[in-house]
């Protein structure tokens, strides 16, 4: 069985996520070698004694946004002895084991051959989002393929990448958004292969990769416009 460590955030004070955990805590801890967490200080205690009753290996963390979230479960992840290590926001991960289990067992019952695979949604998968998502992320992904030179949809949250890359990523990450940030940097610094494959799993439910915060349909728009500008250049900054 290949060493494949998952490493996953989440920020969730409300505990929407902790029914569906439960559900498929065992299933993670079947399907990967070591499962590392970083949690939000302000997460509901409920879901943090969850954890803490499991296989994970658990870290506390200040609510300062998701890359610096995923920079530290990079960082508790290398304290292990995995060879590879996959990626997951912790809702979209949820959202992957709930409908499409299977799909997520085969893609990490082998070593990629690559040092650096970025996961990205299919067709119908990326059209499950809210068209505020689908019409902003066209962009991202248009800069991100075109620095790549590969079509590749680099906002879906999840990646698998080798251990190399991983110290890499801990030396270099620094950015505002990650999802193009950590590609560049196994591309541009280390100069490891990277590639891409579509999948079902990282498809949108509302209840479960919703965001919490009550926003008008202008304001949606603006905020996923924001986070597409930020990604768009660390594509083309990183490692230049």
């Amino acid at each position: 069985m290949p060493k494949i460590a998952l490493l996953t955030v989440t920020h969730d004070p409300l505990g929407k996520n902790i029914k569906l955990f439960k559900k498929l805590q065992k299933e993670f801890e079947n399907i990967y070698t070591e499962l590392y967490v970083t949690i939000s200080d302000e997460s509901s205690i409920t879901l943090l004694e969850q954890f803490q009753k499991t296989k994970f290996i658990v870290k506390v963390i200040p609510k300062k946004g998701a890359a610096a979230a995923r920079r530290e479960v990079v960082s508790l992840g290398l304290s292990g002895h995995s060879n590879y290590y996959h990626y997951c926001d912790l809702d979209r991960l949820l959202t992957w084991g709930i409908n499409h289990l299977e799909e997520l067992k085969l893609l990490t019952s082998n070593l990629p051959s690559y040092d650096y695979l970025i996961f990205g949604r299919s067709e119908r998968a990326m059209n499950t989002h809210p068209e505020e998502w689908i019409e902003t992320e066209k962009i991202t992904n248009k800069i991100c393929s075109l620095e790549l030179g590969m079509n590749v949809d680099i906002t879906a949250g999840s990646c698998l990448f080798s251990r190399e890359s991983a110290k890499y990523i801990n030396d270099y990450s620094k950015e505002k958004m990650t999802d193009a940030e950590w590609a560049m940097i196994v591309h541009r610094i280390a100069k490891l292969e990277i590639g891409y494959a579509p999948v079902e799993g990282l498809e949108y439910h509302e209840e479960i990769n919703g965001i919490t915060r009550n926003l008008s349909e202008s304001e949606k728009w603006m905020s996923r416009l924001k986070l597409s500008s930020i990604i768009s250049e660390t594509a083309i900054t990183i490692g230049k």
